[in-house]
């Protein structure tokens, strides 16, 4: 690990990281080895290759863990891949709850760092389910009845957009709530925005 790879706002997260330091340190030197470039995305260390993301190192309560961005192209060989989410379509993490797992199964890490690269170089890439595909939950459709330029405005935004606004409306078990959910957001989809923008 050369220092010429090193990002300093990685330098900056590990010093002020209170929980996992020590596996983010392994984690973060595994990752360097396999020649990647080290940036600092979504608060948290990403590793790429040709600005294209490869993997991510971030830590939950319960344990710490790389991200394969495109982890769900992976071959998984050795079965490790979680699906953070049923939500989530592409990435997928390998979760660690102690450093001496980071050290055991480095050899194994790396192949998987190395598979994710190749799968970036030969252009791979995953096949999102289709908005179109997610229920519209009828409170929604209620709002597109009731406002058209509503309605138009969320036709409008990006499908990334779109998706995210429906799985945050159709989560709450409750009809009142996911009412709720949509009046919050009105006034931002009719302003292009996104859930987090």
């Amino acid at each position: 690990m050369t220092n010429n790879k090193l990002n300093s706002k990685v330098d900056e997260f590990l010093g002020k990281a209170k929980k996992w330091k020590e596996e983010y340190e392994k984690l973060r030197a595994i990752v360097l080895d396999c020649e990647l470039t080290e940036e600092f995305k979504w608060m948290h260390p990403c590793y790429t290759f040709k600005d294209k993301n490869i993997v991510l190192i971030h830590g939950f309560k319960e344990y710490c863990a790389l991200l394969f961005h495109k982890g769900a192209l992976l071959k998984d060989t050795h079965g490790i891949l979680i699906q953070q989410t049923e939500n989530v379509q592409a990435a997928r993490q390998i979760r660690f709850t102690n450093l001496q797992e980071i050290v055991n199964m480095e050899t194994i890490l790396k192949d998987y760092i190395y598979e994710a690269i190749e799968v970036e170089k030969s252009g791979l890439e995953v096949d999102f389910k289709k908005t179109t595909e997610y229920i519209i939950p009828e409170e929604l459709e209620n709002k597109f009845g009731e406002i058209p330029a509503f309605k138009t405005a969320f036709e409008k935004l990006t499908p990334g957009r779109q998706r995210a606004y429906l799985l945050h409306f159709s989560q709450p078990k409750q009809s009142k709530t996911r009412v709720s959910r949509i009046e919050k957001y009105v006034p931002q989809i009719l302003g292009g925005k996104g859930l987090n923008d």
